[in-house]
């Protein structure tokens, strides 16, 4: 009951925090088709690609918390590689229930993270994998290299979004240098790590927010916000996955052993639930072209 009273009271995004917090690739390259397995895209009912996500589990995606926009206006995507074209290995779903950390702040960004539970779990295959996630409190030492991956903008500006998913690999940034008076002057918080290259040019931008930085394998970040895109002053700063691995595996356990009360499985349903079959491929590539009904 409780994370539901924080599902209802943080369920906006703060209109003038956009900029600031939403998403900070720039400076990256494109990787194989449908090499990098666990990203997931956020979509509006629209069909308009506005956050990442982590699959890491097939009833479960981790994002940002900022990434919530009503689980009504959300369809999540795996499988995806181009947006706006479909290529067959593509699985959507809608979400059943979001639960952003009762901690979250939106003025400061601490605790920026999100789980979501899928109303039907996805298919693990040859295209779609699950991420691993790191231990409770592991940290990365200054100048681990590290990848992050999503459909952002490509510009310093923001202003320009590519429809091919595209990776960058970054250096992590100490919190203390981070912190620092000619950097982000203490607002850094012990939930936050940053990576940055020091020559610039390569960061996380706008539309990649809630995507996952990946070190050694597994997800030790989600984007949150920075000052900027590629700013060599300001790094891209992320959650710390790690810091919150205790309160993501009680959500998910906690709500697994629900469904299975419930008499859950893939092919039954779960109350509310929504479900989609597929009875036209739209060349744009929207969740229009899935039927669902409550």
């Amino acid at each position: 009951m409780v994370m539901l009273l924080f599902l209802v009271l943080l369920k906006l995004i703060p209109a003038n925090c956009l900029d600031f917090v939403q998403g900070r690739i720039v400076g990256g390259y494109t990787p194989s088709p449908n090499s990098i397995k666990y990203i997931v895209s956020l979509q509006s009912s629209k069909g308009q690609h506005f956050c990442g996500g982590s699959l890491v589990h097939k009833y479960w995606v981790l994002t940002a918390a900022h990434c919530n926009i009503g689980m009504d206006q959300m369809m999540v995507v795996a499988g995806d590689y181009t947006l706006g074209a479909y290529e067959g290995t593509e699985q959507y779903s809608k979400p059943l229930s979001l639960f952003p950390h009762p901690q979250y702040n939106r003025s400061t960004n601490n605790a920026d993270i999100m789980l979501i539970k899928l109303s039907a779990p996805v298919e693990l295959n040859r295209y779609v994998s699950l991420a691993p996630l790191p231990k409770q409190n592991a940290g990365l030492l200054a100048g681990r290299m590290c990848r992050v991956s999503g459909w952002g903008s490509t510009s310093h500006s923001g202003g320009l979004t590519p429809l091919t998913l595209r990776t960058v690999k970054l250096p992590i940034v100490s919190n203390s240098k981070c912190n620092g008076s000619s950097s982000f002057s203490g607002n850094i918080t012990a939930n936050m790590i940053c990576a940055g290259s020091s020559m610039g040019g390569k960061d996380a931008c706008k539309g990649d927010s809630g995507g996952p930085l990946v070190c050694d394998g597994r997800v030790y970040g989600l984007v949150s916000w920075g000052n900027g895109c590629g700013d060599p002053r300001f790094p891209g700063v992320y959650t710390a996955v790690s810091r919150f691995r205790s309160y993501s595996d009680q959500i998910e356990q906690n709500k697994m052993a629900s469904h299975s009360q419930m008499g859950g499985s893939s092919a039954s349903c779960l109350h509310p639930a929504r479900f989609c079959s597929r009875v036209t491929v739209s060349a744009a590539r929207s969740w229009k072209g899935y039927e669902c009904a409550w």
